[in-house]
């Protein structure tokens, strides 16, 4: 008997488990399908929806947007601009649609406040409205960021911006309302050019048909799978927009590799005169092992991001552990499936000749490009290894001139109403106003008598602060608990000027302003707290800190 048959360990249930599912096949196929069909008519029934929305507590934009939920709750919140444009004529002449259309959007649910673009008089003038009144911008906050919201809300906010659409005026969405508004992507073009390098690649490794698509369905029924799960699994915590394309990645990266490890260890027991069944097996017994070692340490690895204490990343690592699990469950199940119901058919479709893992015989020299590489790899190891490290050197030069930052909407194409709102706002206003930062000084703990030598003190250190397009004079709130302002970068959002304005703003400008006092200052806003989040993984991750890292939304 052999040891596959005697064990008792776990190769001895590997060995059960392959030959089981090989010789049940049917009812293993009909268990995933099930599994296939149920799992995704529950995650469309009961799934939750993705989104970019986190918590960065503790961060100083953070404290600065608490303290103004706490104090002014109409300038707290998430912030979005709905962007008005009209070619042919200034904005006051369709004072009376803007004004509805503000009174409609400060009637939706979530929505905290909707400044007016347009002066209140004739005689004043407006942050908000070009200097040739043809553009302008409604700023909503929101209690909530928008993008945890559902297409249903999107459809509201078009109903209360119709009056204006009407009459001519062009309406689009900025920042996260714009992003909520953003397309489903229906172009897999990527997908399909890597599913068809990948069909090549294993016709010219495997040179069967069948062979070479059995990874590529085994590895696809897994990932469907794994991502209704975790589509059921959104409807319970947040995970960011990105994660279902992530774990499709991963998940379909290691579960082709999988199956490659087991349909080559089959096709040579085969070869050898194993029958299927059998084959599969051992296959399961062996290469299978391998599979479920590598399987659990990918997921310890992807569990290992939350190390960076950062929710946002470790979920990240958990909606890739999921599919990673489904493609290690795929390859030991329906993998020998599979195999079963292919028998000695696996190879009745060939474009070349077979190739599996063919091993030579006692006393035989193993022949092969492969073998004489490595031959020469062990006469000269340090020639290898030397070349090794000049390649991989070669190829790190660009890490030290990569900068760790944020994609703003100036990056997504044209057809995407986020990016027409951010072309409108740059051409009107310049473009570090699709990015302003919240000024916040909290003045709770200076005497009533020393505020008035504070204000003038930070409207000094607010004078001409290089890298700042302008600086909006800071203004009490209702309660005077707090001094709240807006300063513009003379960059984009996503520019190397912009977050050196805002390093300059919070451990500079600010500091100055407040010093001798017991007052402490904040920035915050979207573009803040995104730089925040930046200077958090630089510190928490090793080797991060000259990472390119794409930044989503936030909640402040």
């Amino acid at each position: 008997m052999s040891t596959y048959e005697a064990g008792t360990g776990r190769r001895g249930r590997l060995l059960r488990l392959g030959e089981w599912c090989a010789r049940h096949c049917v009812v293993v196929l009909v268990l995933w399908l099930l599994a296939l069909g149920g799992l995704h008519v529950l995650q469309s029934a009961f799934g939750g929806t993705y989104s970019d929305d986190f918590d960065l507590s503790g961060t100083q934009s953070s404290t600065g947007a608490d303290l103004l939920r706490a104090h002014d709750p109409a300038a707290g919140g998430t912030g979005a601009q709905v962007v008005l444009h009209d070619a042919q004529k200034p904005l006051t002449d369709v004072s009376g649609q803007v004004d509805q259309v503000v009174g409609n959007l400060e009637k939706l649910p979530h929505v905290l406040s909707a400044q007016n673009p347009l002066p209140s008089s004739s005689s004043a003038s407006s942050t908000s409205l070009s200097k040739d009144g043809k553009t302008g911008y409604i700023t909503v906050r929101f209690d909530v960021n928008p993008t945890s919201l559902d297409d249903s809300y999107l459809d509201r906010v078009d109903t209360a911006v119709k009056p204006l659409r009407s009459a001519g005026v062009q309406v689009e969405y900025g920042g996260p309302l714009g992003e909520l508004a953003r397309p489903e992507t229906k172009d897999f073009t990527s997908e399909a050019i890597g599913f068809a390098v990948a069909v090549v690649v294993l016709l010219i490794g495997f040179g069967s048909v069948i062979a070479a698509g059995m990874p590529l369905v085994t590895a696809l029924i897994a990932v469907i799978v794994g991502v209704s799960c975790l589509g059921l699994l959104a409807a319970l915590t947040t995970f960011a927009s990105v994660s279902p394309t992530l774990a499709t990645m991963i998940g379909l990266g290691v579960g082709i590799d999988y199956a490659l490890f087991l349909i080559t260890r089959h096709r040579q027991l085969v070869m050898d005169g194993d029958d299927p069944v059998r084959a599969a097996g051992r296959a399961v017994a062996t290469s299978g092992r391998a599979v479920l070692v590598s399987g659990c340490t990918v997921v310890v690895a992807l569990a290992g991001l939350y190390v960076s204490r950062v929710g946002f990343i470790g979920k990240l690592g958990a909606a890739a552990a999921v599919t990673v699990v489904t493609a290690v469950l795929g390859a030991l199940t329906l993998v020998p499936a599979l195999l079963g119901l292919a028998g000695r058919r696996i190879d009745r479709f060939r474009v070349r000749p077979p190739v599996a893992e063919a091993g030579a015989g006692a006393g035989v020299e193993q022949q092969g490009g492969w073998h004489r590489y490595a031959r020469r790899v062990e006469r000269r190891p340090w020639w290898f290894l030397l070349a090794g490290a000049v390649v991989v050197g070669v190829l790190a030069i660009p890490l030290f001139s990569i900068r760790l930052g944020h994609i703003d909407d100036g990056a997504d194409p044209t057809s995407f109403t986020d990016r027409r709102a951010f072309d409108l706002v740059s051409t009107a206003f310049g473009p570090g106003a699709n990015g302003p930062f919240t000024l916040v000084v909290d003045q709770r703990s200076v005497p009533d008598a020393d505020r008035s030598a504070l204000a003038s003190n930070l409207e000094k250190a607010l004078t001409d602060v290089p890298g700042a397009a302008s600086v909006g004079a800071l203004q009490p709130t209702s309660d005077d608990a707090l001094l709240v302002g807006t300063a513009v970068s003379k960059d984009a959002p996503q520019d190397a000027g912009t977050a050196d304005l805002f390093k300059r703003l919070k451990d500079d400008v600010l500091p100055e302003g407040v010093s001798g006092t017991a007052a402490d200052g904040y920035v915050t806003g979207t573009t803040a707290a995104q730089e925040d989040f930046l200077a958090i993984i630089a510190a928490r991750l090793p080797g991060s800190s000259r990472s390119w890292w794409v930044s989503p939304s936030s909640s402040s």
